[in-house]
């Protein structure tokens, strides 16, 4: 895939829309027979302001996609009332053509902005501030705390549909001084993840997952200490119906764990959230407004190929059925997964290229690409030396469709991290296993332990002679203190005599 792998590529986008870092080149992917992608189908997926934030994305980082992408971000940005995000899908196409030059047409030719829908649009969202303002000013005035947190709530919701972010965090966080029940806490919390995933602003996200993991739990109780006592079998339906409700808001706080570890390179603890998550329907109004099943499955395996040994791939993905409907969306995942499993890395390494597209058109996954492929191709390498005592690098470049200079820069660069212990021939290409002399071995462990049970015994010898000498230090009269004849002797002794 031809992709122009940039040093601080990691770095390349803000968590602002739009924004791009001075001095950092973008990412740069395309789409051809060998990477296919159908961006009408993806984009499907999804729904609201995310649906606008993954095609801007996409205009990013594929210029030939960006015509297609400018005009299905523009229909969707219409249903808004977020005028900036309207104009930063015009703002982005521009700068995308003056860096591509001739490769896509002007904008001009696909879509001029429709001033008079931002000039209208701007006057409603001007008159809703302004009521909600007024609102909130009178509540206050009144001191009545349930009315003014629902006013800041409304107020935090307005920011956010039209995209003043830090505004609405601002009311969101606010309502909290005026929480009079664990639900409306665990409603705050829930409202600031979600604009927290939305801004991508991962480093904050766990604070509120734990304190919306408090208050969700405050919530159970509570509901189940409420009422009178019910007959036994419509009990038995209350109880099932408040787990069902508490699956759903624990899937969702998973899902918002997941993605915290994930922005923050925590691979394996991602992996192990996500596959934590509940049934996709759990999801509610998250899917498509925020993430979608497949986005699951996908960084769920990258993640699990990347850092799990393969006995738990199996176990907690293979035989997951609750995670199975989420590899369902995806059904190349279930295919990764058997060739890895398999030991068929070949095929492996080809549904990685093939897919590498849908990869780094996410939002959320682009920036690990690069190091989740590496970590995967470095434990398919070092699975397959595993039953070798010595083999043949042409053998091994067979195996993973590489030449034989390709596949001996890995296994040096494997060396040297420590990962393969063995040394390569490179007269005669051969990779050869280190030897180790498990006799030898086995004698030095015997000699290490005689060593330390005669340096064991020095330490008790002692002890009992001082002991005899009546050289024993006591605690003062009427101080608690460690009972000196009482014991294991060699609690006291620490330290070479």
């Amino acid at each position: 895939m031809d992709v122009d792998i940039i040093e601080e590529e990691q770095q390349m986008m803000s968590q602002s829309h739009g924004s791009r870092l001075a001095g950092k080149r973008p990412l740069r992917i395309t789409v051809d027979e060998a990477h296919p992608f159908e961006i009408e189908t993806y984009i499907s997926s999804y729904t609201g302001r995310t649906y606008v934030d993954r095609l801007l994305h996409i205009m990013s980082v594929c210029p030939a996609l960006a015509p297609q992408a400018l005009q299905l971000a523009v229909a969707e940005a219409l249903k808004g009332r977020d005028t900036n995000l309207y104009r930063e899908i015009f703002n982005r196409y521009e700068r995308i053509h003056a860096d591509a030059g001739d490769e896509i047409p002007h904008l001009s030719v696909l879509a001029e902005p429709d001033e008079h829908w931002i000039e209208e649009t701007n006057l409603r969202n001007q008159a809703e501030k302004t009521k909600l303002e007024v609102e909130l000013k009178t509540y206050s005035s009144n001191m009545i705390k349930e009315s003014i947190r629902m006013a800041h709530r409304d107020l935090g919701d307005f920011y956010r549909s039209i995209g003043e972010h830090n505004s609405a965090l601002k009311h969101y966080t606010k309502s909290r001084e005026f929480c009079t029940t664990s639900q409306h806490v665990l409603d705050m919390c829930m409202s600031v993840i979600e604009l927290l995933v939305e801004q991508r602003n991962y480093s904050h996200i766990a604070t509120y997952v734990f304190k919306a993991e408090a208050a969700l739990d405050s919530v159970t109780i509570a509901r189940g200490q409420t009422g009178p006592e019910p007959p036994a079998g419509s009990a038995q339906a209350n109880k099932d119906k408040r787990n069902a409700e508490r699956e759903k808001v624990q899937t969702k706080l998973d899902v918002a764990t997941a993605l915290s570890h994930l922005g923050q390179n925590n691979y394996e603890k991602a992996a192990q959230s996500f596959l934590k998550v509940g049934p996709v329907k759990g999801l509610e109004d998250w899917s498509g407004k925020l993430i979608a099943p497949g986005d699951i499955a996908i960084y769920a395996t990258l993640c699990a190929l990347a850092t799990f040994p393969r006995p738990s791939i199996r176990t907690q993905i293979l035989d997951n059925d609750i995670f199975g409907m989420y590899i369902e969306q995806e059904p190349y995942v279930r295919e990764l997964l058997e060739s890895y499993m398999n030991n068929r890395f070949k095929n492996v390494l080809e549904i990685l290229e093939r897919y590498a597209t849908r990869h780094y058109i996410d939002i959320h996954l682009y920036q690990h690409v690069h190091n989740l492929t590496n970590l995967i191709r470095s434990k398919s390498l070092v699975l397959y030396f595993q039953p070798f005592s010595s083999i043949k690098l042409e053998r091994m470049s067979q195996a993973f469709g590489w030449s034989v200079q390709e596949l001996e820069q890995q296994v040096v660069a494997l060396i040297q991290a420590g990962e393969i212990k063995a040394r390569v021939d490179r007269q005669n290409k051969i990779l050869k296993a280190k030897e180790i002399d498990q006799r030898a071995a086995l004698y030095a462990k015997a000699i290490k332990s005689g060593q330390d049970m005669q340096a064991a015994n020095r330490k008790l010898l002692l002890r009992m002679r001082l002991q005899q000498a009546d050289l024993v230090v006591k605690p003062p009269k009427g101080q608690q203190g460690y009972n000196y004849g009482t014991g294991h002797p060699t609690e006291l002794l620490s330290g070479d005599y």
